[in-house]
C-alpha cells in the first residue's frame, strides 16, 4: 500500500507497510502514483512521455525496481498473519491507572470524568486500596521488570499524602519483586506547590501539566466551581515546574474545541510561555454539546494543522524549536509489531483502577458498569473483557484495513469508537480524519529537518 500527499513544498510516499518514507521529486512522484494504481512500466512510461523526456522515465523506473528489491516501496504487508499470533499470546498487566482522586477543584466544561465524579459518587482513593493494586500489578506483570503507575484523576493532588505513600510502597517493593516502577502524574497545577515540585522532581518520571493555551481559551473551558478562571493561578507555577524539571519529562496537555479552533495560536502560545513540550488535543464529546467539534469544523482543523507544522519547522532551523506530542513520530524503529496492531493495551497490559478498587479497560471507561472487569481483592472476574480487548486491532477494524495511517494509529481508541458506535471494534470517525493529517504533518517535518541537515 503506497500513500502519496503534497505538503509545505514537498513531494513525499509512504511506503504503508514498511514504514518507508520517500520525498521525491514530479517525475518520480507521477510514475509511482501510475505504478500503484496496477500499470505495467510500459503503460507508465506511455501515460508520461508527454509530459517527461523517456529517458528520465525510464530512469525512474529503474529507481523504483530497485527500491521494491530493497523492501522500502511496494512492499507486502507481513503483519495480517502475524495477528493470529498475537491474539493467542499471553498478556501480562505492565501499567495502571490509579484514579486517587475522584474529586476536582475545576469544572473543566468538557471533563468527560464530570468534575471527577465518573458517573458515581465523589472518592478518595485510600492507601489500601492503592497498595493492594500495587500488589495486584506485581503479581500479574510476570517476568516484566519496569512497569508504570499513573496518578489520575479528577485532581491527585487533592490526595497528595496518599501519592507519596503509595510512591513509597511501590519503591520499598521494587528490590524483592526485582520490579522498577516508572511513576506519572496528571495535574491541574491548583495545588501545585514547591514541596510537590521537588517529590515529583525526584520521583516522577513524567508530569503532564493542564493548560489549554491562550488566557481566554483556558478560562472560558476549565474555571473554578465559581466560575473564576484559572489560568492566572496555574500558568506560573507550571512554567516554574517546567523549568525545575531539567531535562526529566512533562509537557504541557491542552483541550481545543469547536470555540478555538484557531488552536495552532494556543500551541505557539503556551511555546512562547516557555514549554518546549506541548500537547493540545481535539476534544471528544457529544454531538448535543456547543463545544463538541463538527464535521463542518474540519478544514479548519487540517488547516490549522499545516500551519502549525509549517511554523514548527521554521522555528526548529532558527534553533527555537519545540515538541508537539501529536508530531512525534518514529520513522527509523517504530513500536513493536503487536503495538503497531492493537495500540495502548487498554483492557489487556493497562487497566483503570477507581478509588474503591475496581477495574475498568481504561480512564475513560469508568463508570460503564458494563466493562467492570473486577476489583483489587478478586482480580481479574471477567476474562470475557480481556479477550475482547485482545481481540480489537487494525484488522478486525474495517475503517481500518486501507488506511494508510493505521500502522501509526493502532486502531485509534477504543473507548472513542465506543462512545459513538457502541463496539471497540469501530473507529470515531472525526478522530481518524485528524490523525491522517497529523501523520502527514509529522512525516513533513521529518522531511524538512532532514532535507535542512543535508544543505
Amino acid at each position: 500500500m503506497i500513500h502519496q500527499y503534497k505538503n509545505n513544498g514537498y513531494n513525499i510516499v509512504l511506503d504503508v507497510n514498511s514504514g518507508s518514507v520517500h520525498v521525491v521529486d514530479e517525475l518520480v512522484y507521477d510514475v509511482i502514483a501510475l505504478l500503484e494504481e496496477g500499470k505495467s512500466e510500459q503503460e507508465t512510461v506511455e501515460a508520461l512521455k508527454g509530459r517527461y523526456p523517456e529517458a528520465e522515465l525510464l530512469e525512474a523506473l529503474d529507481e523504483c525496481r530497485e527500491l521494491k528489491e530493497a523492501g522500502t516501496l511496494f512492499t507486502e504487508d507481513i503483519y495480517e498473519k502475524a495477528i493470529f499470533d498475537y491474539k493467542a499470546r499471553p498478556t501480562v498487566v505492565k501499567a495502571l491507572c490509579l484514579h486517587i482522586a475522584h474529586d476536582c477543584n475545576l469544572a473543566c466544561k468538557y471533563c468527560f470524568a464530570e468534575e471527577g465524579e465518573y458517573h458515581g459518587r465523589r472518592a478518595l482513593m485510600s492507601y489500601e486500596v492503592g497498595k493492594k493494586a500495587l500488589d495486584f500489578l506485581i503479581a500479574n506483570s510476570g517476568s516484566r521488570h519496569n512497569l508504570e503507575v499513573d496518578f489520575f484523576g479528577g485532581e491527585p493532588l487533592m490526595n497528595w499524602q496518599v501519592v507519596k505513600d503509595l510512591v513509597a510502597y511501590g519503591r520499598s517493593q521494587e528490590e524483592p519483586h526485582n520490579k522498577k516502577f516508572r511513576f506519572t502524574l496528571t495535574t491541574n497545577g491548583v495545588l501545585l506547590n514547591d514541596e510537590v515540585m521537588e517529590f515529583c522532581n525526584r520521583e516522577m518520571a513524567n508530569v503532564v501539566l493542564s493548560i489549554d493555551g491562550r488566557p481566554e481559551v483556558h478560562d472560558y473551558m476549565r474555571p473554578f466551581r465559581n466560575g473564576k478562571g484559572s489560568y492566572d493561578l496555574v500558568l506560573p507555577k507550571f512554567q516554574k515546574f517546567a523549568k525545575s524539571r531539567q531535562g526529566k519529562s512533562y509537557y504541557v496537555r491542552g483541550t481545543f474545541t469547536h470555540n478555538n479552533l484557531d488552536f495552532s495560536e494556543d500551541v505557539l502560545h503556551l511555546a512562547d510561555a516557555g514549554f518546549d513540550q506541548v500537547s493540545v488535543e481535539p476534544v471528544v464529546g457529544p454531538d448535543t454539546e456547543a463545544y463538541s467539534l463538527k464535521q463542518e469544523d474540519l478544514p479548519t482543523i487540517l488547516e490549522q494543522y499545516d500551519k502549525l507544522a509549517a511554523e514548527m519547522v521554521k522555528r526548529e532551523k532558527e534553533g527555537r524549536g519545540f515538541t508537539f506530542f501529536h508530531f512525534m513520530i518514529d520513522l527509523t524503529g517504530g513500536p513493536c509489531v503487536y503495538k503497531r496492531l492493537s495500540g495502548c493495551g487498554s483492557g489487556t497490559e493497562y487497566l483503570a483502577v477507581t478509588p474503591w478498587g475496581d477495574f475498568y479497560p481504561c480512564h475513560q471507561f469508568v463508570g460503564q458498569e458494563k466493562y467492570l472487569m473486577g476489583n483489587v481483592d478478586e482480580g481479574i472476574r471477567r476474562q470475557d473483557i480481556v479477550d475482547e480487548f485482545k481481540c480489537c486491532n487494525v484488522y478486525t477494524k474495517e475503517k481500518c484495513r486501507n488506511c494508510f495511517a493505521k500502522f501509526y494509529c493502532s486502531g485509534g481508541c477504543a473507548a472513542n469508537s465506543y462512545n459513538f458506535h457502541g463496539t471497540i471494534q469501530d473507529a470515531y470517525d472525526l478522530g481518524c480524519e485528524l490523525q491522517r493529517k497529523r501523520v502527514e504533518c509529522a512525516i513533513m517535518i521529518k522531511a524538512a529537518l532532514a532535507d535542512k541537515e543535508e544543505n
